[in-house]
Order: C-alpha cells, then structure tokens, then sequence
C-alpha cells in the first residue's frame, strides 16, 4: 500500500499524518483494528480485511472476535455500539441520526469517542476505496470479505 500510495507523496503524507494523529486519540488500538475490519467488510476490501486482521491479533483480540468484527458483530456491548455507529456512518455515508447518535452515547461512548469513530470510519474507507482502485497486492495471510456482504 505504501509503495503505491508514494506515487503521491501528498496523499501518503496526508494518511501517514492522519493515522499518526489518530492513534494518539482515546480510541484502544483494539477498537481501532475493529473499527477498521467493520468498514473493510462493508467495503468489501481483502486487503484490509487481511492487515487490520493480522494487526488485530497482535493487539490481543481473538480469531473469533476478529471474525465477528469482520461481520460488524462484537461480543461486548460497548463495542458492539461502536461498531453498529461505524456501519451506519458507512451505510448513510456520514448522514446518521441523532438517534443513532444518542444510541452511541447510551452505550457509554462520549463525544469525542463518536468523533474518532467518524475519523476512523474515514480514514478507512480512503484505504479500502485505495487499495480497491489499485488491486494492492495482500502481503498478510489472506482475510477474504466475499461472504461478509450478505450478512452485513
């Protein structure tokens, strides 16, 4: 991806930027990488499928948890909330309700919780629509998204 993505320093520069700030944010790399494998099902992206899979395990979560995050699905409430909020912002591209706002919140994520989510959500559809557009050739143990669609 980086190979590629330096075909244009500035778009690599603005990712390499945007990922470094966000990874400073309140978000746990886990949910992070859950975050990511939610919007890379819905997207249909094997590429991140397979990195944010591989990098997910590193960061403790289980192989059937990366599965179900894969799916949207988590076995905790609060990120199950997280996730529900990030698959909708994909499915109305960004134009959520305040009930879909107010259903984060009572999950127990705050208003900069919800902030980081809709930056990550970005973020990762810019890495899923990239590596789409270009075939990125997966460099991870392969993670396919082909049977995630129908079920999310």
């Amino acid at each position: 991806i980086f190979t590629t993505m330096a075909n244009a320093p500035a778009a690599l520069d603005g990712y390499l930027k945007f990922n470094g700030a966000l990874g400073q944010g309140v978000l746990s790399s886990q949910l992070r990488e859950q975050i990511a494998l939610t919007v890379a099902g819905l997207n249909g992206c094997n590429y991140c499928a397979s990195a944010h899979t591989y990098i997910g395990d590193r960061t403790g979560l289980s192989a059937e948890e990366l599965a179900q995050n894969l799916q949207g699905q988590a076995t905790d409430s609060r990120t199950q909330a997280a996730l529900t909020f990030a698959k909708k912002l994909v499915e109305t591209r960004g134009r959520v309700s305040e009930a879909d706002k107010e259903a984060a919140r009572d999950a127990g994520l705050n208003n900069e919780e919800i902030i980081e989510i809709v930056a990550h959500v970005a973020l990762n559809v810019f890495t899923n629509y990239f590596n789409e557009t270009f075939n990125t050739e997966v460099d991870f143990p392969l993670v396919s998204t082909e049977v995630v669609g129908a079920t999310l």
